[in-house]
């Protein structure tokens, strides 16, 4: 990795100063629930198209109790990893243990379980304690998020220290780049990309799956370094932007690897 400007580091600097605060006072006003949307309105043909195709499979209505921009965002990621499995022609993997890495408030649980269909679903987060605008917490907005999902749990801590043997292992978006970590608000120290990938492999059962999905083909292929360094098996790769993720910059590249 390249070293930091100025710039960066005086970023980096506030982020830490926050992300330690937070970790300190870990405020919570208690459970936070969206108000449902209902319906989705306004979308367009091809995205009301997908979106009842997603609904007749799984069967889900994330709208039912989740916000539209909430629900927009389910069905965006149950699509991708929809699309990717067709594309592979291969059944998706269902139950077991399911550890979803850096789920921030883990706002798409309920498309991680209408997907896998696991016993147990975990989101890890070491920004756990983040206070928002509204001075509620991530935790009160996560554990709105899996109150309704069954197995589903929150967990804050640091990935890359984290010990939990899971049969599929997934990772949306991780940070591999300094850019992208500034960009969240979190100091440069902890972008280690080898340690949590390290603690990936660790952490996968010998017949697991790790599915990961990065912005473009660019971050997709960092990442996938960091994933051959710490010796996991590339398997498969799918990229498509689809109807439901046409306003990404970089269209959504989904990999899967195994442990040799």
């Amino acid at each position: 990795m390249r070293a930091p400007s100025i710039i960066e580091r005086l970023r980096s600097w506030r982020h830490g100063f926050w992300f330690g605060v937070s970790r300190r006072v870990r405020w919570s006003r208690g459970t936070y629930r969206e108000k449902p949307a209902g319906e989705l309105r306004n979308l367009d043909r091809e995205e009301t198209e997908r979106v009842s195709t997603l609904r007749d499979r799984y069967p889900v209505q994330f709208e039912q109790h989740l916000s539209r921009r909430s629900s927009k965002i389910n069905y965006e990621y149950l699509d991708i990893l929809d699309r990717a499995w067709e594309h592979w022609g291969r059944n998706p993997p269902r139950g077991g243990v399911v550890c979803d890495v850096g789920c921030a408030s883990f706002w798409y649980a309920a498309a991680m379980h209408a997907f896998f269909r696991p016993q147990r679903l975990i989101g890890v987060e070491i920004e756990g304690h983040r206070l928002f605008r509204d001075c509620r917490a991530r935790i009160d907005y996560a554990a709105g998020y899996v109150a309704d999902v069954p197995g589903a749990e929150f967990i804050v801590a640091d990935y890359a220290a984290f010990r939990q043997p899971s049969d599929t292992i997934t990772a949306w978006f991780p940070f591999v780049t300094a850019t992208a970590i500034l960009g969240w608000r979190l100091p440069l120290s902890l972008l280690r990309p080898e340690s949590l990938f390290t603690s990936i492999k660790h952490n996968l059962k010998n017949d697991g799956l790790f599915v990961m999905i990065n912005h473009g083909p660019d971050e997709a292929a960092l990442a996938g370094g960091y994933c051959g360094a710490a010796g996991l098996r590339p398997v498969g790769l799918w990229q498509d932007s689809g109807a439901l993720s046409r306003y990404r910059s970089a269209p959504p590249v989904l990999t899967w690897w195994l442990k040799p």
